[in-house]
């Protein structure tokens, strides 16, 4: 039976979204990279696929500027056989055009982590079509990946989260027209800020949360994943705090139409954005340090190392933020891990050298 449109959840109005901007982006792509999306779809979510096509368009836009014989034809109406004839080195020079392009006036520039995303793209389509036998080569799998140089993990220091939240309640060093508008959204922020520092969910987990998502018996909030799926994440008692004073004002709120199961709602009692969050991290976290760039991502990034450094559980770390591969927490949290090896350490005593008495074996 079809859904009443209007009655999709937000992940659902997100997918909804994504897909009628694909369609805008195939429109300008080789008509054979239907197929390619259409076949896996089942593997990728829809802000995957649109961004390898945004990644793949560039890729073709590059060919049209640069290869004599496409210049001469619309990107629409390139052939399949386009990715037969092309050579590594035309792989390689598109690379190098990475690093520096213009487009509608507007410069782009990439690093090695943009190449690689790119290229990851390009990789991807062109091992459906060979391994699909509709071209006799791949030869993106000739182009080694750009080496991603690892960042470090920008997190706020334990005093850094109080100083934050404390900010965030007073509201004495925001200015006077921010401070007009702090004490309608105080108790909300609060709540946003204290669910993002306790829980490590992501920007979008948070704004897509529904009022309904938030179990305060069992304690956990239900959140839509990354990878397209629900999951449960617990939540303690100053989580739930602040939850329950926000819910005390989000009752008495009249939500617009369409946005009346949102948790968190904006001025204009909307369901609250992911770039207004943003702005909202950025506004207070620009009172508690100007050295430190933080944005909620840096917030799950808080979240995760304390968790670590207080378990020392990798996995568990990796289960609650919801990473696929343990492997990638592992790399966030290598600087952790190898301050752990290094405290183990002198933790193994093989003697007892104090007021002369025998090591332990001795006495046995």
């Amino acid at each position: 039976m079809p859904r009443i449109r209007g009655t999709e959840t937000y992940s659902e109005e997100q997918d909804i979204k994504n897909t009628l901007l694909m369609r805008e982006v195939l429109a300008t792509l080789p008509s054979f990279c239907k197929q390619y999306f259409r076949g896996i779809a089942d593997t990728t979510s829809a802000r995957t696929r649109l961004g390898y096509a945004y990644d793949i368009r560039t890729f073709f836009e590059f060919l049209h500027q640069n290869n004599r014989a496409l210049a001469k034809m619309e990107i629409p109406d390139f052939p399949l056989s386009v990715l037969d004839q092309l050579e590594k080195v035309d792989l390689e020079e598109y690379l190098e055009y990475l690093s520096y392009y213009e487009k509608d006036g507007k410069i782009y520039t990439n690093d090695d982590r943009g190449k690689a995303r790119k290229l990851s793209a390009l990789r991807s389509m062109y091992h459906y079509f060979f391994t699909s036998e509709m071209i006799e080569r791949d030869v993106s799998a000739l182009i080694a990946m750009p080496k991603k140089h690892e960042k470090a993990i920008i997190r706020l220091d334990p005093d850094e989260v109080a100083i934050l939240l404390d900010q965030v309640e007073e509201g004495t060093a925001l200015t006077k027209n921010q401070q007009r508008y702090h004490k309608f959204t105080k108790v909300r922020d609060v709540a946003i800020l204290t669910l993002l520092l306790g829980t490590g969910i992501r920007v979008s987990e948070c704004v897509g949360l529904d009022i309904n998502d938030v179990n305060f018996k069992d304690g956990g909030i239900k959140v839509h994943r990354k990878g397209g799926y629900d999951a449960i994440v617990y939540f303690g008692d100053e989580v739930e705090e602040a939850l329950l004073n926000y819910l005390e004002e989000r009752h008495h709120m009249i939500p617009a139409a369409g946005h009346e199961t949102a948790l968190f709602l904006s001025l204009q009692n909307k369901r609250m954005s992911v770039r207004s969050v943003e702005k909202m991290v950025k506004k207070y976290s620009q009172l508690v340090t100007t050295l430190k760039k933080i944005t909620p991502h840096k917030l799950r990034s808080t979240y995760g190392t304390n968790l670590y450094r207080e378990t020392g559980d990798i996995y568990l770390v990796a289960d609650v933020l919801g990473h696929k591969d343990v492997n990638t927490t592992r790399r966030h949290y290598a600087a952790i891990e190898e301050d752990r090896r290094r405290s183990a350490a002198n933790v193994v005593r093989l003697r007892r050298e104090e007021n002369g008495l025998p090591s332990a074996d001795e006495n046995e």
